[in-house]
């Protein structure tokens, strides 16, 4: 396997499948948070550095194969020239002759971003136009064709390079043209990006070689939603913290009193599934022992405190209160690797902020003193963020559904096409 720190793209062309899916102001269509454009820079700038040249290539939104002028990345054009400090060429549609003769004619140093690889059905491999209330004839002869064209779409994107860079980590759990089958046309020329190889040094790290105490702190609404990691995990941690709105399953499957607090009533025995494997293994389970209550899910509620387990009627927990914050921070901070997915309350009221807040500071606190962290998932990542502590901890991660994959368990397409 190619590794792209030993790669020489000198005089080639390379097509490099970044996630450019950025937010967007709704009113003018400008690029609110470049983090993923910054994130691709590193790979590109080797192989512009070394004389190559760049093919970008990524989606914006969901399309579902149609062209809509909202999800063109015609408007990522400047943030993405501002990040690189080079124009960028674009083609406004990823196939046609407009993309075959840019392509063929790129010089070392050029860049060349192309339209958003989803306004073709052939990218996801899904037939979106089956009309309404498609038969499962009609939807099976309708997936039959949108594979055959497949095809075509995959060859000619990878007619217009000479060697393929994945860069696009956020992506690499789907099994999508240009991340699982365009590699195949590089059998000696395909590699990961500097990106996505520190994503999977960074997990991997945690997975494989944690130093000890291994504390894993999962937040969140639901626990199917992690049941997978966490089973996984168990495996591995000395220490597992729950926290945010599935901390309530856990809490009512023990008997304890919820009031209106989110719960998940059939995953009740699945709680104490987990809470009794984690007892077996020798896993420390740490729940929430207090909680600040709402009488409504508003930032202006009125609010008061509760034993977890003792939520009065009428009122939900939507954060966890200070007895746990002491609790949870102790843990922490005694730890040497730590890994946080998921938010311990509503953060996003600042009424319910303060337990996820103290959980980023006590990861920053315990990172400073030796620990290695890493942050993974939307909601965590922005409380890194929102606390200003993205440079205090070890690794942020920008894979969300792909991280979590890879955590679980899974095999990533888009890891496996390079990987074998």
């Amino acid at each position: 396997m190619q590794t792209i720190d030993k790669y020489n793209f000198k005089g080639k062309r390379a097509i490099v499948r970044v996630d450019f899916n950025v937010p967007l102001n709704k009113q003018t269509f400008e690029v609110t948070d470049d983090t993923r454009i910054r994130g691709a820079l590193l790979s590109i700038n080797k192989i512009l550095n070394d004389g190559g040249s760049a093919i970008l290539m990524s989606h914006l939104g969901r399309p579902d194969g149609k062209v809509q002028d909202k999800f063109s990345l015609k408007h990522i054009i400047s943030a993405v020239e501002k990040n690189i400090g080079k124009k960028v060429v674009f083609a406004g549609d990823c196939m046609g002759d407009e993309a075959k003769k840019l392509t063929a004619a790129l010089k070392p140093g050029e860049i060349i971003l192309l339209e958003n690889l989803r306004f073709y059905e052939e990218e996801e491999g899904k037939p979106y136009h089956l009309g309404e209330n498609p038969t499962d004839d009609e939807k099976k002869a309708g997936k039959a064709k949108v594979k055959e064209s497949q095809k075509d779409f995959v060859k000619q994107l990878a007619s217009y390079a000479d060697c393929y860079v994945n860069d696009a980590f956020g992506t690499a759990h789907r099994a999508h043209a240009s991340t699982a089958l365009i590699a195949t046309y590089f059998p000696n020329d395909s590699m990961f990006g500097f990106l996505i190889e520190s994503e999977l040094k960074a997990i991997d790290k945690v997975l494989l070689s944690p130093q000890k105490p291994f504390t894993a702190i999962m937040g969140g609404a639901k626990v199917s939603d992690k049941i997978l990691i966490i089973e996984n995990l168990l495996n591995r941690v000395d220490n597992l913290i729950i926290g945010g709105g599935m901390t309530y399953t856990f809490i009512k499957a023990q008997g304890g009193k919820i009031g209106k607090s989110l719960c998940e009533e059939d995953k009740l025995d699945l709680a104490l599934d987990i809470l009794k494997k984690a007892k077996e293994k020798g896993v420390k389970v740490y729940l929430p022992v207090d909680a600040v209550n709402a009488d409504a899910f508003d930032a202006n509620a009125n609010i008061n405190t509760s034993k977890i387990n003792e939520t009065p009627d009428g009122w939900m927990g939507l954060d966890i209160s200070n007895e746990s914050i002491k609790i949870f921070e102790e843990v922490i901070e005694n730890s040497k690797t730590i890994l946080w997915n998921g938010p311990m309350g509503v953060f996003e009221m600042e009424k319910f902020a303060k337990g996820t807040s103290s959980v980023a500071h006590a990861i920053a606190k315990a990172t400073s003193k030796g620990a290695y962290s890493l942050i993974g998932g939307g909601d965590s990542v922005a409380a890194i963020n929102k606390n200003k502590l993205g440079d205090k901890v070890s690794y942020v991660s920008t894979g969300g559904g792909a991280m979590l994959e890879y955590m679980e368990g899974k095999e990533l397409p888009g890891i496996k096409a390079i990987r074998g």
